[in-house]
């Protein structure tokens, strides 16, 4: 999978860069790495990598501003790497639009794992621009529930008649709960389908992205049930 594969890695610890970048050569990806936000971002215009993997705090243009400005004009995927844990840095991160955090210090062979499981649900289809999205989707395979509407065969969301925007992994997780509307998801679940953790995963990662879809096709869509996940209301 790593084969011709074109990773932006934005970092401005020089050890770190030159290291990470050569851990992810080493396995076969072709890596960009810059040492600040407005480099990285000149860099993903010029380049349209596969997949972007952003250090919060960089200088020029944090990590957290980088990815909102990627996300206005791509769904390529995006990793976010922190030094810390805590919650500030991993949900700013997650509502600016990323698919996945990383923690720092981190173990070459894990963040080689989490950039091979996100491109895996995003079908490794390339740079992600929204421009080149599919055309209109056939008029089979569409689900309704209320105003929403789903082709599941053309990948199109509608809501009262007009088009939603969805990242890939939005798009995957209302997928997992339009295929079973009704039925309650844990957490742990969504992480597993939608993630690809064959592991334990952050928890926060699943609430934020399940809000973010909230905002896009109507915040009573999706029930939560507490102390046991999410469902889609039939």
């Amino acid at each position: 999978m790593a084969d011709h594969t074109h990773v932006l890695f934005v970092e401005d610890d020089d050890v770190i860069r030159e290291a990470t970048q050569l851990a992810l050569e080493r396995d076969g990806f072709a890596v960009t790495a810059m040492p600040d936000g407005l480099s990285g971002l000149e860099a993903f215009r010029a380049d349209r990598p596969d997949i972007a993997l952003l250090d919060v705090m960089v200088p020029g243009l944090d990590g957290v501003s980088l990815c909102r400005r990627i996300r206005d004009e791509s769904t390529v995927p995006v990793i976010m790497l922190s030094a810390r844990a805590d919650s500030i840095d991993v949900v700013l991160g997650l509502e600016a639009g990323a698919d996945d955090y990383v923690t720092k210090p981190f173990d070459g062979a894990v963040l080689v794992a989490r950039i091979r499981a996100v491109l895996r649900r995003f079908g490794h289809a390339g740079g992600g621009d929204r421009s080149e999205a599919g055309g209109p989707g056939a008029g089979d395979g569409v689900l309704t529930f209320g105003e929403l509407e789903i082709d599941t065969e053309g990948m199109e969301v509608r809501r009262a008649g007009q088009p939603v925007a969805l990242t890939p992994t939005e798009m995957r997780l209302l997928l997992e709960f339009s295929s079973a509307p009704g039925t309650v998801l844990s957490r742990d679940k969504l992480l597993e389908r939608v993630w690809d953790y064959g592991w334990g995963g952050d928890t926060r990662v699943v609430d934020v992205h399940v809000q973010r879809l909230r905002t896009k096709i109507g915040q009573d869509r999706i029930e939560t049930v507490r102390g046991f996940g999410y469902k889609l209301k039939a």
